[in-house]
């Protein structure tokens, strides 16, 4: 695809997608545009938005008139994504499709099953994480296939270069799903580019030359993006060879279930608690709404800031008041007591997030991070990758080992409101004296909303050897587990052992043979293989097998599957392993038999839970 007239990036979002897009063929082709997106704005109303919110609304049977969901290019559409989606969804939540990024990441449930909208009614549609990815990427393809491609088939998405965004701390199982919901939407040919790095491309392509003037060889760029889902952290050092400026990832964070939803879920029990001082009690389906109208609320309060409150309202229950609302406020002195004392609280930099005690029986749902607190995660975050930070940083001995980032880059929908970025910055400058370092310089970002997708964009055109790359490869170590070959022990399982089949750092593209002994492995009857991953271990090189890993390596999806046999039955096969990470960033592991006449395939694939 590295012909193709556009290159293009997709940030696939939690709460709001958008596309970007270079022209090569136009005069310019150093700036990305955006593109517009066509969706339904109010019954029978399209109109083109910035971005297209990542709602959908399953509609019941009569719920809205015949014909108002149309779209310029489907006269029959029978579900609503985008705008409407978001603003009926908000009185009717559980035919609402919401947060399908988040469950497209969540190893406890069968993400390829009709399970959402999670806890819609009975005999009400439903669509599986995977379909709402795939109905979101999809309606991307149809605006731009309307907008750009009418009567120009050779202009279609399908046939252009595509940069699909993701979480840094998405697993290789989440990246697998989101390049399978990019296939069913039709984009064959995708690449895959974590979205901090997005963002930071993003604010290259914005400053242009100038951003050499914004940093220096030994900066460390923190990376805090904080979406309607997930808070992404991603570090960045800045080096040089050969009297250029180069950019390493050094570290990303774990996936973080804390955002938007999480600040609009406390602003909801926060309105609940001022509706219960009234006597006004309010059930489960009064509950969600007021979830999404204190989204809402908050949304008005932070794009105006002379607004001191903004209404929160639920419909009314009860013949008395049919078609009635209950209808309470948020104050900003509120807002802002919640969201910076809950989510971004002062905290010493050695900090680290409480760690509840599992309760035996769990309503299943989002794993949401236990400890809302960003700031303790990050605290977390820099502690852990220290070392890995210092040995890109100049310096020796103890101040060497301590340093941590001299810049932050805010990105994210929720870092729009200047009381979060300023509560960031203000912890970073306090941890900064500790470490030894003056303040953290801010950079000057440009739109949070459509960054990703810019820089997306941006890291297209880089791929064709176009602008400034960040180097960096896997973001994480991973590793197969080998079962031990001691002799079995009375009620205990044999010893399972970590083997590295992709170092930190492993470039895309890039293959590698698993050097050492052979395994066996079962063909021809079922089997279930163990990966897992980890984001500290650096040293670990292809083939090191790791035998006390419980407390650096963490277990991802495992894969239960049949592996074919030559001769239809079971048995045990002399194998070498090979692994590869693919240019769209997604990892194989392939096992060789010993004559080399046949290969076995395992991805990571997600496991079908039932």
């Amino acid at each position: 695809m590295s012909g193709s007239r556009f290159v293009v990036g997709i940030d696939l979002g939690t709460t709001n997608s958008g596309v970007a897009y270079v022209d090569t063929g136009s005069a310019d082709d150093a700036r990305s545009s955006d593109l517009a997106i066509p969706q339904v704005v109010g019954p029978g109303v399209v109109a083109e938005r910035p971005l297209l919110p990542s709602y959908l609304y399953l509609p019941g049977p009569g719920e809205v008139p015949a014909g108002s969901l149309k779209l310029p290019w489907d006269a029959n559409r029978d579900y609503a994504i985008g705008e409407f989606g978001r603003q009926q969804g908000s009185l009717v939540p559980t035919r609402l499709v919401s947060s399908a990024k988040s469950w497209l990441c969540h190893p406890g449930i069968d993400r390829k099953g009709p399970v959402l909208p999670w806890k819609g009614p009975e005999g009400g549609r439903r669509v599986s994480p995977l379909e709402a990815s795939t109905l979101y990427l999809k309606h991307l393809v149809e605006a731009w296939n309307y907008q750009l491609a009418r009567d120009l088939p050779e202009r279609r998405l399908e046939q252009q270069d595509v940069v699909l965004t993701v979480p840094a701390s998405f697993d290789a199982a989440a990246r697998e799903l989101t390049v399978e919901a990019a296939r069913a939407a039709g984009l064959e040919n995708v690449t895959l580019l974590e979205e901090p790095q997005a963002a930071f491309y993003a604010w290259i392509e914005a400053n242009g030359d100038a951003w050499r003037k914004l940093v220096k060889v030994g900066d460390a760029v923190l990376i805090c993006d904080v979406g309607g889902g997930t808070t992404d952290l991603t570090l960045i050092a800045v080096g040089e060879e050969s009297g250029r400026l180069e950019l390493t990832r050094v570290a990303v964070g774990d996936h973080l279930l804390i955002g938007g939803d999480n600040m609009d879920l406390a602003l909801a029990h926060a309105a609940a608690k001022a509706f219960a001082a009234r006597n006004i009690k309010l059930d489960g389906g009064q509950l969600l709404q007021l979830w999404h109208s204190s989204r809402a609320a908050k949304e008005k309060l932070f794009s105006d800031p002379a607004l001191t409150s903004a209404p929160v309202t639920v419909l009314g229950r009860g013949s008395r008041v049919i078609a009635g609302t209950v209808q309470g406020e948020l104050t900003r002195e509120e807002m802002e007591k919640v969201l910076v004392e809950g989510f971004l609280p002062d905290c010493p930099p050695d900090a680290e997030p409480l760690r509840q005690k599992a309760v035996g029986l769990q309503e299943l749902g989002l794993s949401y991070a236990a400890d809302p607190a960003i700031t303790k995660h990050l605290a977390q975050f820099l502690h852990r990758h220290a070392g890995a930070l210092a040995e890109k940083l100049p310096g020796k001995g103890k101040k060497k080992a301590t340093s941590g980032p001299t810049a932050v880059l805010f990105n994210g929908g929720v870092l729009k409101a200047d009381v979060l970025r300023n509560r960031v910055a203000e912890v970073l400058n306090h941890w900064a004296k500790s470490w030894g370092g003056g303040d953290v310089k801010v950079l000057p970002g440009g739109d949070l909303d459509r960054a990703v997708a810019r820089g997306a964009a941006y890291y297209g055109m880089v791929r064709r050897g176009k602008g400034v790359r960040i180097r960096g490869g896997a973001a994480r170590a991973y590793y197969v587990g080998v079962e031990s070959s001691l002799p079995a022990v009375p009620g205990a399982a044999p010893p399972l052992k970590a083997l590295c089949v992709a170092p930190f750092g492993m470039e895309e593209g890039t293959e590698a043979d698993v050097p050492g002994q052979e395994f066996g492995l079962v063909v021809g009857a079922p089997a279930e293989f163990r990966f897992l991953g980890s984001s500290t271990r650096r040293g670990d090189t292809v083939g090191t097998m790791v035998e006390e890993w419980q407390s650096e390596i963490e277990e991802l999806d495992p894969m239960a599957t049949t592996l074919a046999a030559p001769s239809g039955e079971g048995r045990l096969t002399p194998v070498h392993l090979h692994s590869k990470l693919t240019e769209i960033g997604t990892l194989e592991l392939w096992c060789i038999s010993r004559d080399g006449k046949q290969k076995w395939k395992l991805e990571f694939n997600v496991r079908e839970s039932s």
